[in-house]
């Protein structure tokens, strides 16, 4: 049987997804029986392969640098799972969207000059800072995405439903009881 061929990216957020997937414990072992992780920040993997099943994608998309990648990840990947609210919605990262057109600007500015304490002064090398895009987006405004995996971070147990359901070859179907405060 051919192992699967899986992936997960980290754009703009905070790696708490990352965080909930590693919380799948046990059930990691059996998913490393199966599958073969390919590309992710805990696999030393330099440059998006082809061939890739899937791919849960964390994270807004804040900067040209991200840009590329989803646009290289959508043509190499079967389906692709945003991965979390930062990338179902764009989040906090898009906190900064209220800052007006033009924001990649404002945000620059209020870092490394409004808000330094030495020597305040913008990146001026290339590849220093990612070109910022004016306004952060959430994944499926810029490729297609498959299937929705909210939460901030989702937890482990969505997370295994998804992945066992895609393992058997199955749409996942995602349904629970909605959340309560209080």
């Amino acid at each position: 049987m051919e192992r699967l061929k899986i992936a997960t990216v980290w754009f703009g957020g905070c790696s708490g997804c990352h965080m909930s997937f590693l919380d799948l414990d046990e059930f990691l072992l059996d998913l490393a029986a199966r599958v073969d992780v390919v590309y992710s920040p805990v696999v030393d993997c330099k440059d998006y392969p082809e061939g890739v099943a899937v791919c849960l994608i964390e994270g807004a998309i804040c900067n040209e640098d991200h840009l590329a990648l989803l646009h290289r990840i959508r043509a190499r990947t079967r389906v692709l799972i945003a991965f979390g609210d930062c990338a179902v919605t764009a989040n906090v990262p898009a906190l900064r969207n209220h800052l007006g057109s033009g924001n990649a600007a404002a945000v620059l500015q209020c870092a490394y000059l409004d808000h330094a304490q030495d020597r305040p002064r913008l990146p001026a090398e290339a590849g220093i800072v990612p070109v910022l895009l004016d306004r952060v987006r959430p994944v499926h405004e810029v490729v297609y995405v498959e299937h929705f995996l909210p939460g901030c971070p989702p937890p482990a147990d969505r997370i295994k439903a998804l992945l066992t359901q895609l393992l058997h070859g199955l749409t996942p179907h995602l349904e629970g009881p909605p959340l309560t405060f209080g």
